[in-house]
């Protein structure tokens, strides 16, 4: 069966709804793009965001969840360069969708996450 343009693999939109915060959990301070690929999720999110951009941006995301890929995560300095430049490829595509509103979601997201990770106070 051929896939149309319209049609979405629901399996990438899955896979990053339930793994990305774990995965950013794991990056925060190793990854330049962290708040980038946030906003880009909620933006995806957005039944305003057009169809082709959010199977762009979940496949991006989705490639920088997964631990096998072209330059494996767990190499220092090189690991996260092809997840920056799929997700770039995507980003360029997003950018005229993105809205004030997913910003203000990925800093409230991460300002949670880091506050989550922080030790308990006695």
């Amino acid at each position: 069966m051929t896939r149309r343009p319209d049609d979405r693999d629901p399996g990438d939109e899955d896979l990053v709804t339930r793994d990305l915060g774990g995965k950013l959990r794991r990056t925060i301070g190793k990854v330049p793009f962290t708040r980038d690929a946030v906003a880009a999720f909620y933006a995806a999110r957005d039944p305003a965001t057009p169809t082709g951009v959010k199977i762009a941006v979940m496949s991006a995301l989705a490639y920088f969840i997964v631990p096998f890929d072209l330059v494996p995560d767990f190499i220092a300095a090189l690991g996260y360069t092809d997840d920056a430049t799929v997700f770039y490829g995507a980003w360029r595509l997003l950018a005229p969708h993105l809205k004030p509103q997913h910003e203000t979601k990925a800093r409230a997201f991460l300002l949670q996450e880091v506050k989550d990770d922080a030790p308990p106070k006695d």
